[in-house]
C-alpha cells in the first residue's frame, strides 16, 4: 500500500489544493534512444523534424537537458517518480546486463508500487490520466496500469513475447508491421482519440515512443526519401572511442525516417490539440531518455559535437533534447542554458499546474518554473551511478556535474576524468591531473552522494580471465 496516497488525496480534498476544471492539461513526450542533436532546432541538417522543432519555437529549449541513465529504464523511473535511479533500485535496463571484470550491481526488476509516480500524483489532485507507449519499468502487476494510469491497457505481443508496449483497449486495429514498425503511428491514433473523447477533467498525458530505437525500422516510403537524400549527404565516418568504432556523420536514412514518422505522429497530435479547442490549455514537454546510439553494432546516429553515446558516461550518452511549452508563462522561443535533469520535470509539472510541490517524492529533482521567470536556479550538482555494463561497450561509472565542471569516476581502474564543459563541451582534455585539488574535492562530493542514496556498487568478478583486457582502456 502507499501510505503516501492518502496523504495527498486529503490534501487534495480539503487543503485548498483541489484541481479545476480549468486547470491546464499535460503532455509528456519521451523519444526512445534520440540523441542530443538528432533534431533540426539542435542542428541536424539530415533529419526533418519539423514539428519538433515548430514546438521548441512554441516554448523553452534546453540546451543542458541531461538524462539521469545513460540506457532507457532508469531515466524511466526518474521521470515518473522525480527520484534518481540508486533510491527506486532500477540502475540499468530492465532486465539488466551481462558482468564484465566487475560483477554488475543487481537491479531491480521493475519500479516498486510503493514508489508513488508523477501520474498518481495528478490523479490524486484530480486528473484523467493517460497512456501509450513504451514503459519499460515492469510487466503486469507491475505495468502503467499499477502505477497511476487507466487500468485497461492491452500488452503488445510480439509472437509468443510480450512487449513493453501499453495501449488502451479499442476497436481500432493495429497498423500493419511493415507500415508502422515502431508503433508512432499507433501511439498518434491513441492519443488523437483521447484528446476527442476525453472527460471533461483535466487531463496528464504519457505518451514514451518507441522510436528511434533499434532494430532499425520505418515506412519504406520514408526510407527511399532518406536513401536519395544520403546520396549527397556526407559519406560514412568513423572514430574511436577507447577502442570502439564511433560514428561521426548523420546520414543513416531508415534512422532518418523513424525520426520523421515520430516527427510526423507528434504533429498529428499537436494538431488535435489545436482542433479541440486544448492548444492554450496544455503544457508539453518533450526529451529522450539518454542519448543516441553511435556505438555497438548498429551505430545509427552521430552525437557530434558531443562525445560518444548511448551507454557511456560522456555528453553524448547522457545529454539529451528538451523542449517545455507553457502557454502563458514560457516566453515562445527561448533558450535556456542552466543544466536540468529527468528528475527536475516531476516538480515543475506540480508547479505549472499550480500544485503544491512534494519534495519528500521528487527528492531530487526542482522546479523549473524559476526560469521562465525569467530567474536562476539555485546551485547544484547533477549526478549519475550506473554500476553495469550496456551492450555499446561501455562500462561502470559514476560522474558528477557542478557548474562548468564534470567528473567521472570508472569503477574497474578505478579512474578519474575532470571536464570543463564550457571549454571543452566535447570532452577531448581530461584536467584531472592538472587540476588535482578540484578532481578530489567533486569525488568526494560524488561518493558522499553515493552514499546519501545508498547506491549499490559492483564488486570484483573472481571468473574475470586476468588476461582479458578491461571494457576500457587506460585513461588518458
Amino acid at each position: 500500500m502507499k501510505l503516501p496516497r492518502i496523504l495527498f488525496t486529503i490534501l487534495a480534498l480539503f487543503g485548498g489544493h483541489a484541481i479545476a476544471a480549468e486547470s491546464p492539461n499535460v503532455l509528456l513526450i519521451l523519444a526512445d534512444d534520440l540523441g542530443w542533436s538528432d533534431l533540426g532546432c539542435q542542428g541536424s541538417t539530415f533529419y526533418e523534424t519539423p514539428h519538433l522543432d515548430s514546438l521548441a519555437r512554441r516554448g523553452v529549449r534546453f540546451t543542458q537537458a541531461y538524462a539521469t541513465g545513460c540506457v532507457c529504464s532508469p531515466t524511466r523511473g526518474s521521470l515518473m517518480t522525480g527520484r534518481y535511479p540508486p533510491r527506486t533500485g532500477v540502475t540499468d535496463l530492465i532486465p539488466g546486463s551481462p558482468n564484465g571484470k566487475l560483477i554488475r550491481a543487481p537491479n531491480a526488476p521493475h519500479l516498486a508500487l510503493e514508489e508513488v509516480t508523477l501520474a498518481e500524483a495528478f490523479r490524486e489532485a484530480g486528473y484523467e490520466t493517460f497512456f501509450v507507449g513504451k514503459w519499460h519499468l515492469g510487466e503486469r502487476g507491475h505495468s502503467p496500469a499499477e502505477q497511476g494510469f487507466p487500468a485497461e491497457l492491452t500488452q503488445v505481443m510480439d509472437g509468443k513475447k510480450q512487449t513493453n508496449f501499453f495501449f488502451p483497449k479499442s476497436a481500432s486495429p493495429i497498423v500493419a508491421t511493415e507500415d508502422d514498425p515502431k508503433f508512432s503511428d499507433r501511439i498518434a491514433d491513441e492519443a488523437v482519440r483521447f484528446l476527442q473523447s476525453r472527460s471533461p477533467k483535466p487531463f496528464f498525458a504519457y505518451l514514451p515512443f518507441l522510436a528511434p530505437h533499434r532494430p532499425v525500422k520505418a515506412r519504406a516510403d520514408l526510407v527511399a526519401k532518406y536513401e536519395k537524400k544520403a546520396r549527397t549527404a556526407p559519406p560514412d565516418s568513423w572514430g574511436k572511442e577507447r577502442g570502439n568504432q564511433v560514428r561521426l556523420v548523420q546520414n543513416h536514412a531508415a534512422y532518418a525516417a523513424m525520426i520523421e514518422q515520430m516527427d510526423s505522429a507528434i504533429g498529428r497530435i499537436l494538431a488535435a490539440l489545436r482542433q479541440n479547442q486544448l492548444e492554450e490549455k496544455t503544457i508539453i514537454v518533450f526529451t529522450s531518455d539518454n542519448g543516441g546510439l553511435s556505438l555497438s553494432s548498429d551505430r545509427p546516429t552521430a552525437n557530434l559535437p558531443l562525445r560518444a553515446g548511448k551507454g557511456w558516461a560522456y555528453e553524448g550518452g547522457l545529454r539529451v533534447p528538451g523542449i517545455l511549452v507553457a502557454p502563458g508563462v514560457a516566453s515562445p522561443g527561448s533558450i535556456q542554458e542552466a543544466p536540468i535533469t529527468t528528475t527536475d520535470w516531476f516538480p515543475t509539472l506540480l508547479d505549472l499546474t499550480h500544485q503544491p510541490l512534494r519534495p519528500q517524492l521528487h527528492l531530487d529533482g526542482i522546479s523549473l518554473a524559476p526560469l521562465l521567470r525569467g530567474e536562476s536556479l539555485p546551485a547544484r550538482p547533477i549526478y549519475w551511478h550506473y554500476p553495469h555494463y550496456g551492450a555499446q561497450h561501455g562500462a561502470p561509472f559514476a560522474a558528477i556535474r557542478s557548474g562548468d565542471w564534470k567528473l567521472i569516476e570508472w569503477y574497474e581502474g578505478p579512474s578519474l576524468e575532470l571536464f570543463n564543459l564550457r571549454e571543452d563541451p566535447g570532452e577531448k582534455s581530461n584536467l584531472a591531473k592538472k587540476q588535482p585539488a578540484h578532481t578530489e574535492a567533486l569525488h568526494q562530493q560524488l561518493i558522499a552522494w553515493r552514499q546519501e542514496v545508498k547506491a549499490i556498487m559492483p564488486t570484483p568478478n573472481p571468473d574475470h580471465p586476468s588476461k582479458k583486457p578491461n571494457a576500457r582502456k587506460p585513461t588518458r
